[in-house]
């Protein structure tokens, strides 16, 4: 088991790794929409989609990975009713169409509006 660490995705801030690969699997922790040279979030769904999706493939780049890599997403919502804008920003990035599941939650870290982890398969 391998932790893996890069300054391109947001610090974790609490007691985890950004991912951690075992095998050949690659298995990223929940991304935020943080910036990680800013350490902010954005506003509205659709810009902390594209941070979220940015911070997985960051993860996943710092192991020679991409998101066409990715088998599984667990995906969160602090609003369902952002579900559909959520899915735009999504397809863009996730082209290969993993397995997901998008589950509502009452709220996430930060107050974000959003979080995304995957699990990929590397070599």
């Amino acid at each position: 088991m391998k932790k893996i660490e890069t300054s391109n995705a947001p610090a974790a801030i609490g007691p985890y790794s950004q991912g951690i690969r075992s095998g050949n699997l690659v298995f990223t922790s929940g991304q935020l929409p943080v910036d990680p040279e800013s350490g902010m979030t954005a506003e509205g769904i659709e810009a902390q989609a594209e941070q979220s999706c940015k911070n997985v493939r960051a993860v996943l780049e710092r192991e020679g990975l991409s998101l066409d890599k990715v088998v599984k997403t667990t995906c969160y919502l602090a609003d369902m009713n952002d579900f559909a804008l959520f899915n735009q920003v999504y397809s863009r990035y996730f082209t290969s169409y993993p397995a997901r599941s998008c589950i509502a939650v009452k709220e996430l870290p930060m107050k974000a509006l959003c979080e995304i982890e995957a699990i990929a398969e590397g070599e």
